[in-house]
This record gives structure tokens, C-alpha cells and sequence, in this order.
């Protein structure tokens, strides 16, 4: 293993149980070593992500043996490197990190990753800070929006559209010519959009909500749905479509199963989905996963780019979450793991 200046301890982030914010502490740990096919990535920074406030409630798709240190993705730079051709690549380079649910995550001043599909170069237009933004949402708005062209959808619907998703999936799915048929549920969030430039921008608590979505559902044709939130809102969405459409859920900010009509099922030939990036991005071969990247890399300082509320320290990473989950709009919230 190659390494320069690494120290034999560091901060990190520890989550002890399965329940939210409040089981989460800060502790000095050894910094691990990489093994074959992994580097140790300085980590910069870090965002909180909805994925993470369900792994740190034990409801994400991978649920690591406790206590590990949580934190779905960031950037740093790699300082060493286990055995392997790729490690020896990524040495000394800028690189955005995934955590893929083994071992521990990126909250912290060091992490372990794998260099097959756990680090990806950074350009050297991209700051370390939107770095640290440019793999779960970046790939996810580019993910969503060429599920609909291969499936020849011109519109779609999009729940808690004015999330930090939901603006990226504006942003690029308006360049696209695509008409995004956005769900909210705060007047503030509607001004965000429209602000923006979004078009169709509804409340899910005006009373007559169901049927505003049924009249932009059949304007624009929208027969593809992609839902963050599940519960009751699943079905409004299904049942305000036309016939032989599709719900897509990739979240389930209701904590509540996904909701459909029998009948939509049945003589409507209407389907509910899932969407997870990760499988997504297993269905491509190298190539498109690097173009694919390229492509993101390329729009992080404009449709892609991420704005950022308001940054923390590690060791304040339970505020951080809490504040968080206090208002998970208005830009993402950092935690910065060095004082640059």
C-alpha cells in the first residue's frame, strides 16, 4: 500500500441505533486501510441526503451491522492506495466517493472506497464542495430523464419537486423540452419553482388538488410518474393519470407504503415501480457509466449545480441532521470535514 502523511487517527461519525438523529455521536477512530481495489479518501465534505435520514432510521436499502459511520456520498482526496491498477490511478487525485452500505460511510475525516464504482474523478472545473453533490442527485436527475426519452414520455410527474432533486430534474428536464408536472406542499415551495421557471407547479393541500393533477395529467399526456414521498400521494398520482401509466417511487418521505386503486391496476392497466440509482447504474457498461459522468460533470456548474444553505463541522453533524429535517428545502446543508 502506498500512503503519504496519513495519521493514525481521526473523527468520525457514529450512528449506535436504528433511530434517527438523536443515536448519533461523534468519536476519534483508527483510520482504516485500503485493501485490494480500494484508495483512502481525505474526505472535504460531505451532504446530508434523504437516503441518509432513512438509513439513519434503519429503512434504506442496506441496513450496515451497528455502530458504522453513516454518510451516502462526498469528496476529498485520495492519499493512499490498497493493491490493484485502479488504486494506483486514483493516487493523489480529486474524486467524488460513494458509500455502498459495507464498511463504513463518507462522515468522516477518512474513508475506505472501492475503486470499482466507489470513487469517481472530479473535473478540474468542479469545486471539492459541489463534488460532494455530483453523484446521487446529479446522476439521478440524468437517470430520470432518460427513463422518460427511452420510454418517449414528453412529460412527467414529479412529487416533492422542489426538493434538491426535483430543482436539477427542472432545470435539465426544461432544456430536454420536457414539461415537468411538479407536486408540492407549501406555497413557499410553489414560488421556488416558479421562480425558476417551472410551469405547473401544484399543492397537495389546496382542496381541490386531485382534480387540478387529474386536468395537467391529460393536458400534457403524463404517463410517467416519479414519486419521493408514497403513502396516500401514490394513489392521488395513479388515479389522476391516464390509463397505461407508469408511478416510478425512488423515496418514501411518508414513511408510509406506496397507495393504489384496484381498479387502476386492474381496468386501467396502470403499474407502480421502483426506481434505486445504484441498480440503475449496474444496468450500463463502463463506457456509459464514464459517459454518463462526463455528462454530469459537465452540467454541475449549471443545470446540475447544487446550492448550498448552510455548512457544519463534523462534530456538529446531529444539528446539522436535525436542522435537516427541519426544512429539507432552500439548498443542502454541508458537513465540512476540514477547515478550508
Amino acid at each position: 500500500m502506498t500512503q503519504t502523511q496519513v495519521p493514525e487517527q481521526m473523527t468520525a461519525v457514529v450512528l449506535d441505533a436504528f433511530s434517527g438523529a438523536e443515536a448519533l455521536r461523534v468519536e476519534q477512530r483508527p483510520v482504516p486501510k485500503p485493501g485490494k481495489n480500494e484508495v483512502l479518501v481525505k474526505v472535504a465534505a460531505a451532504p446530508i441526503n434523504p437516503s441518509d435520514i432513512a438509513t439513519l432510521a434503519g429503512r434504506y436499502g442496506f441496513k450496515p451491522e451497528l455502530p458504522f459511520t453513516p454518510g451516502g456520498e462526498g469528496a476529498g482526496t485520495v492519499v493512499a492506495a490498497g493493491p490493484g491498477a485502479m488504486g494506483r490511478y486514483f493516487m493523489g487525485k480529486r474524486v467524488a466517493c460513494l458509500w455502498g452500505g459495507q464498511g463504513n460511510g463518507v462522515w468522516a475525516e477518512y474513508m475506505v472506497a472501492s475503486t470499482r464504482g466507489g470513487v469517481l474523478p472530479l473535473d478540474d472545473s468542479v469545486s471539492l464542495e459541489q463534488g460532494a453533490m455530483s453523484t446521487i442527485n446529479p446522476m439521478t436527475a440524468i437517470a430520470f430523464t432518460e427513463i422518460a426519452k427511452k420510454g418517449g414520455h414528453k412529460a412527467i410527474v414529479l412529487t416533492a419537486a422542489a426538493s434538491a432533486l426535483g430543482q436539477k430534474v427542472n432545470r435539465l428536464g426544461r432544456s430536454e423540452g420536457m414539461q415537468i408536472i411538479n407536486i408540492v406542499r407549501r406555497d413557499k415551495q410553489v414560488e421556488i419553482l416558479k421562480e425558476q421557471g417551472a410551469t405547473v407547479v401544484l399543492n397537495s393541500t389546496d382542496a381541490d388538488f386531485c382534480e387540478q393533477l387529474r386536468e395537467a395529467c391529460i393536458q400534457y399526456d403524463a404517463r410517467l410518474a416519479f414519486d419521493a414521498v408514497a403513502g396516500p400521494l401514490a394513489r392521488q398520482v395513479l388515479d389522476a393519470m391516464p390509463p397505461h401509466s407508469k408511478l416510478t417511487v425512488f423515496g418514501g418521505l411518508s414513511f408510509k407504503p406506496a397507495e393504489a386503486s384496484p381498479d387502476a391496476l386492474i381496468f386501467k392497466s396502470k403499474s407502480i415501480g421502483g426506481f434505486w440509482l445504484g441498480p440503475w447504474i449496474a444496468t450500463k457498461n463502463p463506457i456509459q457509466i464514464l459517459r454518463t459522468w462526463r455528462r454530469a460533470q459537465k452540467l454541475i456548474t449549471s443545470d446540475l449545480k447544487s446550492q448550498i444553505r448552510t455548512e457544519y463541522p463534523l462534530e456538529q453533524a446531529k444539528q446539522a441532521v436535525l436542522d435537516y429535517q427541519g426544512q429539507m428545502t432552500g439548498g443542502k446543508i454541508l458537513l465540512r470535514m476540514d477547515s478550508q
